[in-house]
């Protein structure tokens, strides 16, 4: 039996979970979801099975007899389930009674929101520091509290995170050889287009368009393009277009399979900046999944780094790299009860890349650099927002891909993405 491995959102659910009467664990499938509920869990019902199904659709009332915690696994295959916990949350089952994992529910199905019932928490692939390949020593919530130390070095290069963005962070799947791998990414994506798009209530008439799709989507990876863009770049030279509905629906289905993790722009509390973009910058839940939509492996993408004359190729790791801390800071964040979004005026003269806002409403800015060095020129958009926001600028941060974290003498902390953890 493979031992189980703790994520960062066990730290949360170890101090919400006890008082809680019901929360869910939602995120796209294989990220681990149900390993970390079935930690927690004295009774197991699985709706993947009709058994299961057909025993609660005969008689409710056996999620209240169950010894708790009960975990509800895959629970949009039978949707009014979700309302039937509902129903015994109301009753007044104890704390820490129900723990749900999945997706959304199918187009269609009419369930109560769960609000002030049901607490959702977001499961993400592994972030870096999940996969054990280094010891962070700069902590996020810690620079959110505004600790200023910031050390350490790392051995990890930038063969070394390719290999990261190309493994995935699907716990069954990063672990494969090679090969394998790809092949099981090939299935995954196969799966979503052929099975659960029509299992969410999305039935796909031309397959190969939405897998056109997808791979436009992908290679608009950290970039705000628009989605009518994204579906020109898709049906190029395709006479019969699908209609901006059906675009429109595949974003819909990809959303509720939780197989989209857009960054959506930041919203300042207080009136200090003007002319910002309101477009959400585009990452699929993995960047692996982007690579292999792009048919691209780690040795494409380091020849891509190493001089291709291809622009696309060229610019597409550092891409992925942002895409890749992205998926990490996101749930270094949400451990520490901060949001993160970017930033980005109307006019493309300023932008930083991600913007992590405190519960109090102070921000952390972040810089992504894809080299083993960072210049001045790297941390000109971070002293624009210094500038601009004053104090309610907790840090300024560039990530990179180099050997040590330090602070510069601008006061810009630099940190390996290697090092960064929760």
């Amino acid at each position: 039996m493979v031992e189980y491995r703790r994520r960062v959102l066990d730290d949360a659910l170890d101090e919400l979970q006890p008082h809680l009467r019901a929360l869910s664990i939602h995120g796209p499938k294989g990220v681990g979801k149900t390993a970390t509920a079935t930690q927690r869990a004295a009774s197991v019902v699985d709706l993947s099975l009709p058994a299961q199904r057909e025993i609660l659709s005969a008689d409710p009332s056996v999620l209240s007899r169950l010894p708790g915690p009960v975990l509800v696994d895959e629970w949009q295959r039978f949707p009014e389930v979700w309302d039937q916990v509902r129903r015994a949350v109301d009753s007044g089952s104890p704390p820490g009674h129900f723990i749900l994992a999945g997706s959304s529910a199918p187009r269609g199905a009419v369930i109560h929101s769960g609000a002030g019932r049901i607490v959702p928490m977001r499961m993400r692939p592994l972030s870096l520091a999940e996969r054990d390949i280094e010891t962070p020593t700069v902590s996020l919530s810690a620079l959110l509290a505004g600790d200023r130390d910031v050390d350490g070095s790392t051995r990890l290069r930038l063969t070394d995170y390719v290999e990261e963005i190309t493994a995935s962070g699907f716990p069954a799947i990063r672990g494969l050889p090679s090969r394998v791998r790809r092949a099981e990414l090939d299935a995954y994506l196969d799966n979503v287009v052929e099975r659960e798009f029509p299992e969410q209530g999305y039935p796909v008439r031309r397959p190969a368009v939405l897998r056109a799709w997808l791979a436009a989507y992908a290679a608009a990876t950290s970039t705000t393009a628009t989605y009518s863009k994204i579906l020109d770049a898709a049906t190029a030279g395709l006479a019969n277009k699908p209609a901006k509905e059906t675009t429109l629906a595949y974003r819909d289905a990809l959303s509720s399979l939780w197989l989209l993790d857009d960054l959506p722009p930041w919203i300042p509390g207080h009136n200090h900046l003007d002319r910002l973009g309101q477009s959400a910058r585009h990452h699929l839940a993995d960047p692996a999944l982007a690579a292999r939509l792009l048919g691209l492996d780690a040795a494409a993408l380091l020849r891509a780094e190493q001089g291709s004359t291809n622009l696309s190729e060229g610019t597409i790791l550092g891409a992925l790299f942002e895409h890749l801390v992205a998926l990490s800071v996101h749930t270094y964040a949400e451990a520490a009860e901060g949001r993160v979004s970017h930033l980005r005026t109307r006019n493309n003269i300023h932008e930083v890349d991600l913007i992590v806002q405190h519960a109090g409403g102070r921000v952390l800015g972040i810089e992504v650099k894809l080299a083993d060095r960072v210049e001045d020129a790297d941390t000109k958009h971070l002293h624009w927002l210094r500038d601009r926001i004053g104090e309610d600028l907790i840090d300024a941060v560039v990530i990179y891909a180099g050997e040590h974290a330090y602070r510069r003498r601008d006061d810009v902390a630099v940190v390996p993405l290697a090092l960064l953890g929760p």
